[in-house]
């Protein structure tokens, strides 16, 4: 009973965790524009930027999960959160390009390194509860990202970016120093498990979950082109302003969040594949209404679709790499989410590169054909049930 009822708390202080790391990115997407002017860059250079933020991450996952298995993922966990309440103030007072890149890329190994902390405790939490809370816990992330974004993209049009960041960096201290004593204990090592970690390889020949990395790839490049270039599409193809340019990602993460927290029931009742093919079409049906949205707001309202779709695919795909029957939790989980952030962290510089050569309509259509293919390799999320009891769906009469 005491262990559940850590488990519990442990529960909330992970939602908490989730939420702080999307406040950060979310508060992030209405600065972005703003960098173009600041520094006089083009979209290929502001793309070139984003990309160091993507292997920043990308770079810090690789090794996020030998970390946890050498330090404990709580210490991880409470190492990278704490490092991630000056990131965002880091990078809006960079005094030029260089300096830019350099925060820019701490930022994406702070926020990486988290990322996949928070991710292995709330697979620890589903085993201890046995239940799904994987899905929930993304959308309390995609929560702070709607509540970054929005309040985020007002306050810099009412008092700017500067105090922007630091109202950021002040939001994000509160939920992390609030959640760290709730989250679960580190087990104790063993003899066993100390020798085991030098044998841990950070590229498992596994083919299984490479495949799994890279369907969450092709869920997140759809994310990572909302995050990082809804703003400058609705300001440069449809005259938004800056207020209405930054509801883009701040609707795609509000709808993300709403079926976030109803997806742990949806999968518990239908199933991680079911779920993830529909979710899959769901998704792509809102991208390519982005692409043709005539006007600002059906644009918006478009992306707002694909958040409904694309909100379930990646909890699936996490959970499914947390129950991966031949590798270590932290393993997998460091190997799916290193390729699978790819797709919102570096791919998006591509997509810069794209959208300046053959417009965002065009690149928004491709994108919506990743997710088609997800929801065509569906099946192979499967592992994503293990250990549960799904709800029976009722019987044709």
């Amino acid at each position: 009973m005491q262990m559940e009822a850590q488990a519990r708390r442990a529960r909330w202080a992970i939602a908490a965790m989730f939420m702080a790391n999307g406040f950060v990115m979310g508060a992030w997407a209405p600065q972005i524009p703003l960098l173009m002017p600041r520094h006089n860059v083009t979209e290929s250079v502001l793309g070139l930027l984003i990309l160091v933020l993507g292997l920043g991450a990308v770079s810090a996952m690789l090794f996020a999960g030998r970390l946890i298995s050498l330090y404990g993922g709580r210490k991880v966990l409470l190492w990278f959160s704490l490092a991630l309440i000056p990131v965002l103030p880091m990078v809006v007072f960079s005094p030029n390009l260089w300096v830019l890149a350099l925060f820019m890329a701490v930022f994406g190994a702070m926020a990486g390194c988290m990322d996949v902390a928070m991710n292995a405790q709330a697979v620890e939490v589903e085993r201890r509860l046995h239940k799904a809370i994987m899905s929930s816990s993304h959308g309390f992330w995609s929560l702070g990202g709607f509540f970054g974004g929005s309040t985020g993209a007002w306050i810099i049009a009412k008092w700017g970016s500067e105090e922007q960041s630091l109202v950021t960096a002040g939001v994000v201290a509160v939920l992390v120093l609030g959640a760290m004593p709730f989250l679960l204990p580190d087990a104790p090592k063993t003899a066993a498990v100390e020798v085991a970690v030098p044998r841990t390889k950070l590229f498992p020949k596994e083919l299984h979950v490479w495949l799994l990395g890279f369907l969450a790839l092709f869920s997140m490049v759809p994310e990572g082109a909302v995050l990082d270039w809804a703003a400058i599409y609705l300001q440069k193809e449809m005259g938004s302003d800056v207020f209405v340019s930054g509801l883009g990602f701040a609707f795609f993460a509000g709808t993300m969040a709403v079926m976030r927290f109803l997806g742990d029931s949806v999968r518990n009742r239908f199933g991680a594949v079911r779920t993830l093919r529909i979710s899959g079409l769901i998704g792509a049906a809102g991208l390519m209404g982005g692409a043709l949205a005539p006007t600002d707001w059906i644009a918006i309202a478009s992306f707002a679709l694909a958040g409904l779709g694309v909100a379930n695919m990646v909890p699936v795909l996490f959970s499914a790499a947390g129950n991966h029957p031949s590798l270590p939790p932290a393993s997998a989980i460091s190997i799916v989410t290193m390729v699978g952030y790819c797709g919102i962290l570096v791919a998006p510089s591509s997509i810069g590169f794209l959208a300046e050569h053959v417009g965002f309509r065009p690149t928004y259509l491709g994108l919506s054909l990743l997710l088609v293919v997800v929801a065509l390799l569906a099946a192979r999320a499967a592992d994503a049930d293990a250990g549960k009891v799904l709800t029976p769906l009722p019987q044709a009469a």
